[in-house]
């Protein structure tokens, strides 16, 4: 009897292992689609980024890049860090105006079917923000690191 019930327990497990390894198995549709975006990247790390969004994460010249993708293999967003040297003038000349005194942490350029956009963290004292600034210079997005704290 205990065999038996051991038995239905390790089938059980095994089941329950194959439908959750295959629930978050990327769609082929998805790898199509980045290989064709991407066809000299080799090397992928691939994350369940939402419901219905894969995260693929890679290198590429040398530099760190993330790519997202819908189950049916639409291409969302593809993200990269870079150097503050390697941003636009004007977009610098933004956050130096808008935000005086705070200093670059860290700087992502985001691209989008809306276009590029520039993510920074940025630092003033014990203030930390994060804030996003379109092509033109315009600030989109800004979050108080503080305030996701308080939450």
């Amino acid at each position: 009897m205990k065999k038996a019930i051991v038995g239905i327990a390790l089938i059980f497990t095994s089941i329950i292992s194959i439908a959750f390894t295959q629930k978050d198995k990327v769609p082929t549709v998805v790898k199509d689609a980045f290989s064709k975006k991407f066809p000299t990247v080799k090397r992928v790390n691939w994350q369940k980024e939402e419901v219905n969004e894969w995260e693929a994460e890679f290198k590429l010249k040398k530099k760190e890049y993330s790519a997202n993708f819908l189950d049916d293999g639409t291409w969302q967003e593809t993200e990269y860090e870079v150097d503050e040297n390697e941003i636009p003038e004007h977009i610098i000349s933004s956050v130096k105006a808008s935000f005086s005194g705070y200093k670059i942490e860290e700087s992502e350029v985001s691209v989008t079917v809306h276009g590029i956009n520039y993510e920074f963290e940025i630092e003033k004292g014990k203030s930390e923000m994060a804030i996003t600034i379109d092509s033109n210079g315009k600030i989109i997005h800004k979050e108080s690191e503080d305030d996701d704290e308080r939450d």
